[in-house]
């Protein structure tokens, strides 16, 4: 079984890592190395995303909520940095916040179509889950 928290890693951590690259390196004149650093992940990655080549399973740029979360998170961690228990939070607040609009159902259940999402409340009850 393929869990929400592994739909979110494969299908929305690459569009969330794309929108917060091109925020550091378009709002704050980074460049790709320098955002790729603070994101923990390599500069050809986001290159791949700037061409489009990766991170679009999701497109985000039509929820706003989810825009707000994305753009606060690249915020936070351009001017302040941020610490590693901070970094994981925003990521975790971002899937809750994903899982409970129901933005993954539709991808959980293509990879696992025998995956009943219709009777499944999970993740529209993400609000009450504690991860972390």
């Amino acid at each position: 079984m393929l869990l929400p928290c592994e739909v979110f890693v494969k299908c929305l951590l690459p569009p969330v890592h794309a929108v917060i690259a091109k925020t550091l390196v378009t709002k704050y004149d980074l460049t790709q190395l320098k955002a790729a650093g603070l994101l923990g992940i390599s500069q050809p990655t986001i290159s791949l995303y700037n061409r489009k080549m990766r991170g679009k399973a999701l497109n985000l740029e039509n929820d706003s909520e989810a825009m707000r979360l994305v753009e606060n998170f690249a915020d936070a961690l351009a001017v302040n940095g941020l610490r590693s228990k901070d970094f994981i939070k925003k990521f975790c607040d971002l899937c809750k916040a994903a899982r409970a609009k129901g933005l993954l159902c539709p991808i959980h259940k293509g990879l696992v179509p025998a995956l009943s999402i219709e009777k499944c409340e999970l993740c529209l009850a993400s609000d009450r889950l504690k991860c972390i």
